[in-house]
């Protein structure tokens, strides 16, 4: 079973969710068969942050001193589901998601739901550095999305 480790360093986040906890569990329980690791325990661990703390993250890993919307990284760079597995972290900004500040919420948690899954995808060795990868990814962000939003909206 797949499960996500909720925390968060900005309260802006709980202006737009009111329990971030349900809504990623959610979103996890929603995913495709072959994303739930069904006889198996897959965790992650999601820091819902704010540009400020991101921007120092992505100096500190990236050594790109910006913010940024999201940032994943993976406990391992080859990754085998095994019994137990942890996957790693990922970190999404709230200010880049909240834009336009007059967006609806329906409009915010779909762009949540997608960010997520962006960064779950990392987790599991998606990347889109080159063009074919980045095709492959969206392919399968899509996939992600469509499926998680049927189940849940």
């Amino acid at each position: 079973m797949i499960s996500v480790n909720v925390f968060s360093e900005e309260k802006a986040w709980s202006k737009r969710l009111k329990n971030k906890n349900i809504f990623f569990k959610k979103i996890c329980k929603a995913f495709p068969k072959k994303y739930k690791f069904l006889n198996k325990n897959v965790t992650f661990t999601l820091l819902l942050s704010n540009n400020k703390n991101i921007k120092k993250l992505n100096k500190v890993f990236r050594k790109k001193n910006k913010s940024t919307d999201i940032l994943s990284f993976p406990f391992d760079k080859k990754i085998k589901i095994s019994k137990n597995t942890y996957l790693g972290d990922v970190i999404i900004s709230y200010n880049y998601l909240d834009k336009p500040r007059s967006q609806e919420l329906k409009l915010f948690k779909e762009k949540v739901i997608k960010i997520f899954i962006h960064g779950f995808l990392h987790l599991l060795g998606f990347d889109h550095k080159k063009n074919r990868d980045y095709s492959k990814m969206l392919k399968e962000e899509n996939f992600l999305f469509k499926h998680v939003k049927s189940k849940i909206n």
